[in-house]
């Protein structure tokens, strides 16, 4: 008995990670059965280290900038810098298009068209000129 205890030391339950990052425990569930995370098992339960709780946070912070869970796994799971810096180009060129069209939305909201009918609004035409020349 003395053994598990000692194993479990500094460890912590599923609660209380989910807990600790706000998270529901079946997104730690699914990201375990995603490969994502690999928690030690005390019997029937998981037992989280501090790898774990990096892990979680490599996760979160990886999720903020707009990776889905393959690409996580693939990032997590790299060997090398370059098999990495595959994953982080390709997304890169996605988060570049995800700008370029947040930018084009700002533009449009930033106009101020005092104009009644929008298709008037000199603002507006010249961003409607600038779509109609792109395609």
């Amino acid at each position: 008995m003395a053994v598990s205890v000692r194993l479990n030391v500094g460890m912590k339950s599923i609660g209380e990670v989910a807990a600790q990052f706000g998270l529901p425990a079946h997104v730690l569930r699914h990201w375990e059965a995603e490969g994502l995370l690999t928690p030690a098992r005390a019997g029937d339960r998981r037992r989280y280290t501090d790898a774990d709780l990096h892990r979680v946070a490599a996760i979160l912070i990886s999720k903020e900038a707009g990776f889905g869970l393959a690409d996580i796994a693939a990032i997590l799971a790299a060997r090398s810098a370059p098999a990495r810096d595959e994953v982080l180009a390709r997304h890169r060129e996605k988060l570049r298009a995800r700008i370029a069209s947040a930018q084009a939305a700002l533009d449009m909201l930033e106009g101020g068209c005092p104009h009644d009918d929008i298709m008037t609004c000199p603002h507006f035409r010249g961003l409607l000129a600038d779509r109609l020349q792109d395609s």
